[in-house]
């Protein structure tokens, strides 16, 4: 992830007369949109437009698509938009605000103590889904599960699956459970909760050789790389991974060997810098065959595949060493 300069921005809002833009206070909702974009943009915030309208909709319990129809907030709806986009200019996570988080077909609830879900997890997860319908899986695990993003998503398109989801942090385990808990009561496929630490061969361990699919969005920045303010936010623990970035990716292969039957897949999440390093991780448990790396939609590397072999296999059928300079590489669908 970039870096980020720190911004100096008067957020001020002019008392009670005055609106985000320092000029007569007004309620139409087409002129405080303008002016809280205004505010988001000056502060760095890259999607202020989107932005304002999000929190817009959020205030105003109306889909973001039917905002045209709205003329007017009240004052009170107009107080509170005011104190959300002071906060966003803040920096604090547009979901932070909302409560709330999009991943594919759901809406999972997020907060302080969780890493919010980002969009290019979708293409893991989409990947994840394609395996698991085409291989007919029975039993998949979600490693490093967080908010339970990608373990709801596969339970949901892929209902004859069981999936576990595994995380260690007690604060996001609490928000994982209330996702489990809000997707089973909406009558979708329960998600089975373990908490550890996904790495633990001791955990789920009377799966091992069993599960049919393995995914994981584990943390993987290295520690010195600066982050943008947003990031701050999430957790640090699910950020990074010491000073390659690979502390949890290099046990967690060994983890995901374990489980895998023969012919069983993994995907990894990664930085965009790292497709080699993990396809050399792969590689040399000499357990894995198939490696390959997947692009995200800008074209950037961003997560491993690979395929478990033979039950004892050492032997990935490809050293870690001839993985370099011609990693397989899949566009993003």
């Amino acid at each position: 992830m970039a870096g980020i300069n720190d911004y100096s921005v008067d957020y001020r809002v002019t008392g009670s007369s005055g609106d985000l833009s320092g000029g007569p206070k007004t309620h139409r909702l087409y002129r405080v949109l303008a002016d809280a974009a205004s505010v988001l943009s000056a502060a760095g915030v890259d999607s202020a437009r989107v932005d304002a309208e999000l929190l817009a909709s959020h205030v105003l319990g109306v889909p973001r698509g039917r905002l045209a129809a709205v003329d007017s907030l009240t004052p009170a709806q107009r107080q509170r938009f005011d104190q959300l986009v002071l906060a966003r200019a803040r920096r604090i996570p547009l979901q932070h605000l909302t409560g709330t988080a999009p991943f594919r077909h759901l809406e999972l609830a997020v907060g302080p103590g969780v890493f919010v879900p980002r969009p290019e997890t979708e293409l893991l997860a989409g990947w994840g889904i394609g395996v698991a319908k085409s291989d007919k899986a029975r039993i998949i695990v979600d490693l490093c599960s967080g908010s339970g993003a990608i373990a709801l998503a596969v339970a949901q398109e892929v209902p004859q699956v069981r999936v576990y989801a595994v995380e260690q942090s007690p604060v996001a385990l609490d928000w994982l459970r209330r996702n489990v808990t809000a997707r089973a009561e909406a009558g979708e496929p329960p998600v089975t909760v373990v908490a550890g630490d996904a790495t633990d061969p001791g955990v789920l361990a009377e799966l091992d050789g069993q599960v049919d699919l393995v995914l994981s969005n584990p943390p993987y920045v290295p520690d010195a790389v600066p982050v943008p303010p947003e990031v701050a936010h999430d957790p640090a623990t699910a950020v990074f991974a010491g000073p390659d970035g690979l502390a949890v990716i290099r046990p967690l292969v060994d983890r995901a060997a374990a489980l895998l039957r023969p012919g069983g897949w993994v995907g990894i999440e990664h930085d965009d810098s790292q497709a080699a390093a993990v396809a050399e991780l792969l590689a040399a448990s000499g357990a894995f065959v198939d490696i390959a790396d997947e692009r995200d939609l800008a074209g950037r590397p961003r997560f491993a595949t690979a395929r478990r072999g033979p039950a004892g296999a050492r032997s990935g059928g490809t050293a870690a060493g001839d993985h370099r300079g011609r990693l397989a590489h899949r566009d993003a669908l």
